[in-house]
């Protein structure tokens, strides 16, 4: 059964109700079924265009596999906060899992859109690697060599054919002066995503006050004038601590 079918099933049931000259007692428990069976739809839908396993969400939310199986059937439903944490690892919407439209996305599309991904990626942090090494002015076998590696080895991994291991690329970036940051995505909206992660960890390890008073919306005029201040040049900024200065005499 779809999620039309489902829909159609309620409205089916509302009319007849409203039809009847002797209206029966609301059946609840087929309420929920209904409900449950709708949910289940949904769930299936967002985990396969994710293209995750069933295992792979009853792993994250630490509930066996036979209980994920019984909310997608429609058995059986999870809370709100496992849904969450559910849209979260599936990259949907909460709301998704309440609405009546299934995502139309085919779920080989996730998988091309990685490798596309990843071969891009690899071809941008070869060319950041020759470029770093152009600029400290070394040969590709002078670099090899401070390395470890094979020259050929060293070539494919500049023209991204050849995936770099990290524990390689550690090395290569110190040999032509760079540290990770140089090699890390930071457009797009997977470099999006990790640099606002970066800003998180950075802004959890502020003191507490700082951070509670970075937080509170009321702040925001002061946090704005901090950052007009930093962009200040020098000379300008002795000049409003003059001024300041004065006001306070």
């Amino acid at each position: 059964m779809t999620l039309g079918d489902f829909g159609a099933r309620f409205k089916q049931a509302k009319a007849a109700q409203a039809a009847s000259d002797t209206p029966r007692p609301y059946d609840f428990a087929e309420s929920y079924r209904l409900r449950a069976r709708m949910l289940g739809v949904l769930i299936r839908d967002a985990r396969i265009s994710a293209a995750r396993t069933v295992e792979d969400c009853a792993r994250l939310l630490s509930v066996p596999v036979e209980v994920f199986e019984a909310w997608e059937l429609g058995d059986d439903a999870p809370d709100l906060p496992q849904l969450e944490l559910l849209a979260y690892f599936l990259e949907v919407p909460v709301s998704h899992f309440w609405g009546q439209e299934v995502l139309d996305r085919d779920p080989t599309s996730a998988t091309a859109v990685k490798n596309e991904y990843l071969s891009l990626r690899h071809r941008m942090i070869g060319a950041l690697l020759r470029q770093a090494r152009e600029e400290v002015g070394l040969s590709l076998e002078q670099v090899a060599e401070a390395a470890g590696l094979n020259p050929e080895r060293v070539e494919l991994y500049e023209l991204g054919e050849l995936a770099i291991p990290m524990s390689e690329l550690h090395v290569l970036g110190s040999v032509v002066r760079r540290n990770m940051d140089y090699f890390v995505e930071m457009s797009g909206y997977i470099g999006e995503l990790l640099r606002i992660r970066e800003e998180w960890k950075r802004f959890t390890s502020l003191d507490e006050d700082v951070r509670r008073f970075a937080a509170n919306p009321s702040n925001l005029a002061f946090l704005r004038i901090a950052m007009m201040f930093s962009e200040m040049p020098t000379e300008q900024l002795r000049k409003v601590a003059a001024g300041l200065a004065e006001i306070t005499m």
